[in-house]
């Protein structure tokens, strides 16, 4: 029942915050006050959430009424936040931001990032432990009050950033922009209480109550899964088939010249390993026994020295058998 009334909180936030309509409201806490003791202790989370946010709501509430801004929603405001005054940028940021954190903190003990963002974690930000080491610096390095954040890009790659006040990574203010799915609030008001001055000790203390199966899901919607994420083979001889076929076009075969032994050694790879079960039909068989046919008369070709004209066509009819797998050149998985 508890991870029944802390998903359906996620889904509240994940979709309804950026559709709300003002005024605004303090979203409930999805837990009681001290049940993150004690590593957040009843008093701070009361002042916190009772007193701090909710004055970010009214203060917000007041400022778009005065701005004739009630039509926005909570993150249309933020990206574009530079056209607004103080007041909004102000308290939207600190009513976004702590929407936020409540979700992200749980009393669950040993939650964990889900595999796929494991393996995101792992693969750019070098591992769980370092990940925290970075955020844990970049909280640290923060001067005066701000928030330590763990976002995705546009490129949909993870990131490690901290802003000042109640700024966060969706503003049009900020340097480093993206989507935030993991926050760390280091104004006084978060540990003051308990920690005093021992901002490390706090930071240090908070991952014990990092909900990771709600940040998984943050990342989920900030980083929908593209359609071959599960079927590398196909992504890499897309890559080497992009990077040759495409310049062909356009009367430049040197690409293919260079690498038509790529496109040999990466249709074999696909012929080698498993078809995602997604893929794993009879026509998608026949086609990758293809590529590793075609690829290979074109590799003789080359090596031959056969003419442009007949490379030409060669690679293109390849390219086209490559396409009865992956669809359109314009799917955004191959181009």
């Amino acid at each position: 029942m508890k991870k029944q009334l802390l998903s359906g909180i996620f889904t509240v936030f994940a979709v309804g915050i950026s559709a709300a309509q003002t005024p605004f409201s303090l979203p409930p806490l999805p837990y009681d006050v001290a049940a993150l003791e004690p590593y957040i202790d009843s008093q701070t989370m009361t002042i916190h959430h009772d007193k701090h946010h909710q004055a970010y709501v009214t203060n917000l509430n007041k400022a778009v009424v005065a701005e004739n801004l009630g039509a926005l929603k909570l993150e249309d405001l933020l990206k574009s936040v530079s056209k607004y005054s103080d007041a909004v940028r102000n308290n939207a940021g600190g009513h976004y931001n702590h929407s936020l954190f409540w979700t992200i903190l749980t009393p669950n003990k040993g939650t964990q990032p889900s595999a796929r963002l494991l393996t995101a974690i792992n693969e750019q930000l070098g591992g769980l432990d370092s990940l925290k080491i970075k955020m844990e610096a970049a909280a640290t390095k923060r001067f005066g009050s701000g928030w330590a954040w763990l976002s995705v890009d546009s490129k949909k790659k993870l990131f490690i950033s901290s802003t000042p006040n109640q700024d966060n990574p969706l503003m049009d203010v900020v340097d480093q922009k993206g989507t935030p799915i993991l926050g760390i609030d280091v104004w006084e008001h978060a540990y003051y209480l308990k920690y005093q001055n021992k901002r490390s000790d706090y930071l240090k203390a908070i991952w014990n109550v990092i909900n990771w199966d709600e940040v998984s899901k943050l990342y989920d919607v900030a980083a929908p899964k593209g359609k071959f994420d599960d079927w590398p083979q196909i992504k890499d001889f897309h890559k080497t088939m992009s990077q040759t076929f495409h310049p062909s076009e356009e009367g430049n075969l040197e690409p293919l010249k260079t690498r038509s032994g790529e496109l040999v050694l990466k249709a074999e790879a696909l012929a080698k390993n498993p078809i995602p079960a997604p893929f794993d039909k009879k026509e998608v068989k026949k086609a990758v026994a293809d590529l590793v046919k075609g690829s290979k008369k074109l590799d003789k070709l080359v090596k031959s020295k056969a003419a442009d004209a007949t490379l030409t066509k060669e690679i293109a009819a390849l390219h086209d058998v490559f396409h009865t797998i992956v669809g359109l050149c314009s799917s955004e998985d191959a181009h």
